[in-house]
Order: structure tokens, then sequence, then C-alpha cells
């Protein structure tokens, strides 16, 4: 049991982290000011961005409950 969710904690972390790096910025620093005119023309990939935003809620969200299980299995 505990090296199931020593495995669930290393996949939730690294899905959390590849998920929040895919995401575009609010302000997307020197890229968003350079591609800012071609957004107004062919628009944002905002489905993408949406898409992304809630698997990385799910794997917050496994990364919390398997936590809290190991916290409780060494209490």
């Amino acid at each position: 049991m505990t090296i199931l969710l020593v495995i669930l904690l290393v996949i939730s972390s690294l899905g959390i982290i590849a998920t929040v790096l895919l995401q575009s910025g609010r302000s997307a620093g020197l890229s968003g000011a350079i591609a800012g005119a071609g957004e107004s023309i062919f628009g944002k990939k905002k489905g993408l961005d949406e898409l992304l935003s809630k698997v990385s809620a799910g794997f917050a969200a496994l990364f919390l409950l398997s936590n809290l299980l190991m916290a409780l299995m060494y209490k």
C-alpha cells in the first residue's frame, strides 16, 4: 500500500509540474507582446488552457488525497 501511495505521489507531482508549465501565462511576457497581433487575427487557444487547468486541478486533488492517506498511515 505504501508503494502505491508513493507512486501516486510521484505521478501526481510530475503531472502538476507538467501541466502548470504547459499553460500559457496571464501576461505571457515578451512572447505575449510579440504574438499579440497574431492572437488578434487568429484567436487565442482557450480550449487548451482550460483543459490544462482542469487536468492540473485533478492532479492537485490526487496529490492532496494521496498525501493525506500517507500521513494517516504513518500517524
